[in-house]
C-alpha cells in the first residue's frame, strides 16, 4: 500500500535516494533536500512510501498570488524499480489536487522520454510539447579554460556579493525557452539558492565587467557521487554574442576537476542551439531526453 504525505525535515535521505534512482544526472543530496524542507515557503513537497521506504517524490511550486491565471509547475519521480505499482498515479493525483486548491489554472511538468512517462502524462490529459535534453561530460576530458575578452575578468561566486549574482539571474531567466526557469524574491533566493548546501560557490564562475556580472554559471555538487550539475548558465542580454558562456563553463569544469569531481551533467531546452554548441565543445554528450508537458485544470 502506497502512502503519500507531505515531506518534513528528516525526509531528505529518502528524497535524495528516490532522485538518485530516477534522475541520477541531477544533484540533490540528503543534506540539501533537508535544508529545502526546513526553509522553503514557496513549494509543496510530497513523499510516497511503500512499507516505510521512500519510493516516490513530488514537488509543486506555489504560484504568485498576484498572478491572475497561474501556471503551476509540478514534478513527480518514482524510483525505477517501483514503477508500474500506482506510485506515480498517487503522487500526481495529490499534486493536481493541491494545485487546484492554491488557485492554479494550468500545470507545467517535465516528463522523461523513457518509453513510459509521456504516455502516462497523456493519459492524464497533459499535452507533451517542448523537447529537452540532458548531457554529461567527463571532467578529466574537458578542454582548457577560455580567457575572457579584454577588459573583463573571471571570478568565482565566493568573490561576489550575492546581490550581484541575483541581479544577473533575474536578468536572464526570462530567456529560457523552456519556461522552466524562474527567480524568487531576493530574500527567498538567498535561502533557497545562494545558501543552499549543494551550491558550490567556489565552483560557480562569473565573468564581470567592473561590478557588473556579465555571465555566470551556478554549480551544485554531490561529492559522494563525484557529480556536478550546472544549475543555471546565463549571459546578461547586453553582453551576449561574445562567447562568455564558454568562458564561465570552461573555468567551472576545470575547477570542479581540480576539486576531485569526475562527471559534469547539465540540462537544456533542445532548441537552445547556442548553449548546446557550447556544451558540445566542452565535451558533453547526450545522456537522455525529456519533454515539457502542460495541462489545464
Amino acid at each position: 500500500m502506497v502512502d503519500v504525505r507531505r515531506a518534513v525535515p528528516g525526509d531528505g535521505a529518502g528524497i535524495a535516494a528516490v532522485l538518485a534512482a530516477s534522475l541520477p544526472h541531477l544533484v540533490k543530496t540528503a543534506r540539501g533536500a533537508d535544508a529545502e524542507l526546513r526553509s522553503s515557503t514557496s513549494r509543496v513537497v510530497l513523499l510516497a512510501l511503500d512499507d516505510g521506504t521512500a519510493v516516490g517524490y513530488g514537488n509543486l511550486y506555489l504560484p504568485d498570488p498576484a498572478d491572475p491565471a497561474p501556471r503551476v509547475r509540478v514534478g513527480a519521480q518514482v524510483a525505477r524499480d517501483h514503477r508500474g505499482k500506482g506510485v506515480g498515479q498517487a503522487l500526481v493525483t495529490e499534486l493536481e489536487r493541491v494545485a487546484a486548491e492554491v488557485g492554479g489554472v494550468s500545470l507545467l511538468a517535465v516528463v522523461e522520454d523513457d518509453g513510459h512517462s509521456p504516455h502516462f502524462a497523456q493519459q492524464r490529459g497533459y499535452v507533451v510539447n517542448r523537447p529537452l535534453s540532458h548531457s554529461s561530460a567527463r571532467l578529466a576530458d574537458a578542454p582548457d579554460p577560455v580567457d575572457p575578452p579584454e577588459g573583463l575578468r573571471v571570478v568565482t561566486h565566493d568573490e561576489l556579493d550575492p546581490r550581484q549574482v541575483y541581479d544577473a539571474t533575474a536578468a536572464v531567466v526570462g530567456g529560457d525557452p523552456s519556461g522552466l526557469s524562474s527567480v524568487e524574491s531576493y530574500d527567498d533566493w538567498l535561502v533557497m539558492s545562494w545558501n543552499h548546501p549543494d551550491l558550490r560557490r567556489d565552483l560557480s564562475v562569473a565573468v564581470v565587467d567592473g561590478d557588473q556580472v556579465a555571465s555566470f554559471v551556478a554549480t551544485t555538487a554531490d561529492p559522494e557521487r563525484g557529480v556536478i550539475w550546472s544549475a543555471l548558465t546565463g549571459t546578461v542580454p547586453a553582453y551576449r554574442g561574445r562567447g562568455l558562456a564558454k568562458v564561465v563553463k570552461s573555468h567551472a569544469l576545470r575547477r570542479a576537476h581540480l576539486a576531485g569531481l569526475t562527471t559534469a551533467s547539465t540540462g537544456n531546452d533542445a532548441a537552445n542551439a547556442p548553449m548546446l554548441a557550447v556544451n558540445d565543445w566542452l565535451g558533453y554528450r547526450l545522456a537522455g531526453s525529456s519533454w515539457t508537458a502542460e495541462k489545464p485544470l
